[in-house]
């Protein structure tokens, strides 16, 4: 087929841009341009191809159409009537809208989608005496919808489901972590597979199979294969098929370990549930320990973990919990470097090391600062700080 380089866009989570450019970067998309919660970038087919199954940290890779404004209703009903709808929907296909809408304009993002369907259903109808059907139960089409004040863009959805669903996670623990947010965090942690990597608070397991694909550089939609882009009409199988075996073929080794524990015997068990099903049962080791009590494997790690923070989790002692990690971090994890994620700045304070680093990330819908911690060799370097200046900025 031919390819011909067009406009994308891949929206990802606030605070994870910047990794997100480097990821295009490395499959070679042109004139990339960073964005709130998304960047922008030109390509082919063959790296939206590439967008959808590589990129770990976005959540969904977009086509734009076409942009207009649109000052009331009736502008919005009329300027997506235009659009020749006919060379992109069967009029006796599915149909899905997913409307985004910031506007003092359409206050009501619902609304805005059923104008929109309005207008491309009584085109269609018009033209072929029959419309499409709206389901959401995997369409032929979904459009998003995306309407800032009086600026509209409507774009093909290439995914489908959000790409941090990527379906080796068959049980969760209460509060997981997207995904996306994980296999960000782990780049922004700067880890570049030459130690060992350590969560001492697995939960679900997510960081550690993040962790894991990274390491081994499994691609992030290794386990899945539903795809919105497989429906258009423009769709080649064999370019398909030629991205997927070509990014299978170039997983490898990876040197150092991979362990995670947890104090809770639920999240153990559900963390090798997910694990067994991404077939990394091999290459993660989990233990039922309390942080206290767990050692790191043998030579350097990097720790990364997201402790229960009150907004989340109920804990008896949020305080404390966090004086225990920092404690921990001290006495028993020096030498070495950690990270954290929590929304809870008052808990952070707890931890009572200064942070060398604080990062502002979503994790759903929780501002959270991701805070570095280097574990310096020494009591003296590693000494607790005033906690007053532990708070992430």
């Amino acid at each position: 087929m031919e390819n011909k380089d067009f406009r994308m866009v891949a929206k990802t989570m606030f605070g994870l841009e910047d990794v997100l450019v480097k990821e295009l970067e490395a499959l070679g998309a042109k004139n990339i341009e960073k964005l709130n919660r998304a960047v922008g970038f030109d390509g082919d087919m063959i790296l939206l191809y590439k967008a959808n199954y590589l990129l770990r940290t976005a959540v969904s890779i977009l086509k734009p159409l076409y942009s207009f404004e649109a000052n009331n209703e009736q502008e919005l009903y009329d300027n997506v009537y235009k659009y020749k709808w006919e060379k992109l929907i069967n009029s006796d296909g599915t149909l899905f809208i997913e409307p985004v809408v910031y506007s003092t304009i359409f206050t009501h993002s619902l609304y805005a989608s059923q104008k929109t369907k309005d207008a491309i259903c009584d085109k269609l109808r018009k033209m072929f005496s029959q419309r499409p059907t709206m389901t959401r139960d995997n369409p032929d089409i979904i459009l998003n919808l995306h309407i800032h004040e009086n600026q509209v863009t409507i774009s093909l959805n290439s995914s489908g489901e959000s790409l941090y669903k990527r379906n080796y996670r068959v049980a969760v623990e209460s509060a997981p972590m997207n995904e996306v947010v994980a296999a960000g965090l782990i780049q922004l942690s700067g880890w570049e597979k030459d130690c060992n990597f350590f969560d001492p608070m697995c939960g679900s397991g997510t960081l550690l199979i993040e962790a894991a694909m990274f390491a081994y550089n499994i691609p992030a939609q290794y386990y899945r294969r539903d795809f919105a882009f497989t429906k258009w009409s423009d769709f080649s199988m064999p370019d398909w098929k030629r991205v997927r075996e070509k990014a299978d073929r170039e997983m490898g080794d990876f040197d150092y370990e991979i362990w995670g524990s947890d104090i809770s015997g639920q999240a153990i068990k559900t963390a090798q549930e997910n694990i067994n099903n991404a077939k990394l049962h091999k290459d993660i080791q989990i233990f039922r320990n309390d942080i206290q009590d767990q050692d790191l494997p043998e030579g350097k790690t990097l720790i990364i973990s997201n402790p229960p923070y009150g907004e989340r989790l109920e804990v008896d002692d949020i305080f404390d919990l966090y004086e225990t990690i920092g404690r921990v971090f001290k006495n028993k994890y020096s030498g070495n470097t950690a990270w954290l994620i929590s929304s809870d700045f008052e808990a952070f304070k707890y931890v009572g090391l200064r942070p060398s680093r604080r990062i502002t990330v979503y994790n759903s819908n929780l501002e959270c600062k991701f805070c570095k911690y280097d574990l310096y060799e020494g009591s003296k370097k590693a000494k607790k700080q005033n906690p007053e200046a532990n708070l992430p900025e």
